[in-house]
């Protein structure tokens, strides 16, 4: 989805129902999706778990170190934001939920600090060389 398509109407309805997110965190998410579901051998419904993965994936191979950076200038704090960003796409019929998930799935499903600082490349050197 174009940023473009995606102003139009669409992060005022948003904007309504959340308003802790930059609108690029939105984008993000449904970036992360579109990247996940290209590792797969086939389409499928993607778990909460599966797509907080991604989105930390995603955001190392785009920002690298600056990863958590990014996210939290966003907004996107923890896996449990990443959860509230995706429902509210699925209030806005931007996204379609099953009737077994939920929120409580993205909770806990990443740690940031160990994903985007203790486990980032660097770090693990320089524990090595420790």
């Amino acid at each position: 989805m174009s940023e473009l398509a995606f102003r139009d109407g669409i992060m005022d309805q948003i904007r309504l129902r959340e308003e802790r997110f930059h609108e690029r965190a939105y984008l993000f998410v449904l970036a992360a999706l579109e990247f996940q579901q290209a590792r797969m051998e086939e389409r499928r419904h993607i778990t909460g778990r599966e797509l907080a993965g991604a989105v930390r994936d995603l955001a190392l191979d785009k920002f690298g170190v600056m990863a958590r950076l990014v996210l939290d200038h966003w907004g996107v704090r923890d896996s449990s934001d990443i959860g509230d960003v995706v429902f509210t796409l699925v209030a806005c019929n931007l996204l379609q939920a099953l009737p077994t998930d939920s929120r409580d799935d993205f909770v806990g499903a990443i740690d940031f600090d160990r994903a985007f600082v203790h486990d980032y490349p660097w770090a693990r050197e320089a524990n090595a060389s420790q």
